[in-house]
């Protein structure tokens, strides 16, 4: 009999990923959404509101066997209260572990800033000290967190910047950079960042759906090798025909720049390095095949094609 999963957050970038590659697997997707929404044939639907208040689960989870936990507020962003942060990403996350009970497998989609802010000067393993620097990352700590309280079949993933078609946020704007017509001073920025092609990322909800003990415990989940900010954006480029258009300004003045500009942030974003070690989830099973630097070309070109088509 097949397996039936009840989805959270399928409407979003990485949950049509998820709800693709469940079906293809042969499980049967039940999505929890939080109003009537367009999803793919064979897709079961329940309604059940926004994570921001109660929500009753008992129909969604109704004659399930596993729950994938992938709905909250994605990103660290301004204007969004920490107690926001904690009513959907932490507390509605407990509670719907709560009502799946101890005898359904739960893997929630965490997130690495539950381990680390925007850069870290050292590659990351989960041995790391968890060190949030925003609100969104600490909802997502308390979770886990909450979710090691549980008497509980659960397992927390930790993604890094994932990528594929129809990204949006940080991917989004460096397909927008790679876009532009001219030259990019890129080419020195040395720091590394382990990015997660969202292929990989499905393929890893899918191994720890099939772990046979219950893993009570958080994976970093990534590509196999980190990339430098110049290699993305050259990936990008090549994907859409174009040479990859790079030249190097020394990296003082390009901080600089930034820094007169008010977008230190965006220089962290651009040179800092997140570099991890996924060697925990390969230990447990599950080997990543994706190389990042063809899945960005392969990204690009779908999304030049999808442009001249529109």
């Amino acid at each position: 009999m097949a397996q039936r999963v009840l989805l959270t957050g399928a409407t979003g970038f990485v949950g049509r990923h998820l709800t693709a590659d469940l079906m293809r697997a042969g499980m049967i997707v039940r999505a929890a959404t939080r109003q009537q929404s367009s999803l793919p044939a064979g897709v079961e639907q329940v309604v059940v509101g926004d994570l921001d208040g109660p929500v009753d689960w008992s129909e969604a989870l109704a004659g399930v066997d596993a729950v994938v936990h992938a709905a909250g507020i994605a990103h660290a962003g301004p204007g969004i209260a920490e107690d926001r942060y904690h009513r959907v990403n932490t507390a509605a996350t407990v509670a719907l572990a709560e009502a799946a009970g101890p005898l359904r497998r739960f893997v929630f989609i965490s997130s690495i800033r539950a381990q680390s802010g925007p850069t870290a000067a050292r590659i990351l393993t989960e041995a790391d000290a968890p060190r949030p620097e925003d609100a969104y990352g600490r909802s997502k700590l308390a979770a886990e967190k909450a979710l090691a309280d549980l008497n509980g079949d659960w397992v927390a993933l930790r993604p890094v910047l994932v990528y594929g078609q129809g990204v949006g946020g940080n991917m989004g704007a460096l397909l927008r950079l790679a876009r532009l017509p001219f030259p990019l001073p890129l080419k020195g920025l040395t720091g590394r960042r382990s990015l997660l092609a969202v292929e990989t990322l499905a393929g890893a909800v899918r191994h720890c759906l099939a772990m046979e003990e219950a893993p009570r415990r958080a994976f970093i989940v990534a590509d196999p090798q980190p990339v430098t900010v110049g290699e993305i954006v050259a990936a990008l480029r090549e994907g859409m025909g174009r040479r990859p258009g790079l030249f190097t300004v020394p990296e003082g003045v390009f901080r600089s720049l930034c820094a007169l500009s008010g977008r230190t942030a965006a220089w962290e974003r651009l040179a800092g390095s997140l570099e991890v070690d996924a060697a925990a989830l390969r230990r447990s099973g599950f080997a990543p095949e994706l190389q990042t630097r063809p899945q960005l070309r392969l990204l690009s070109a779908g999304s030049c094609a999808r442009r001249t088509q529109g």
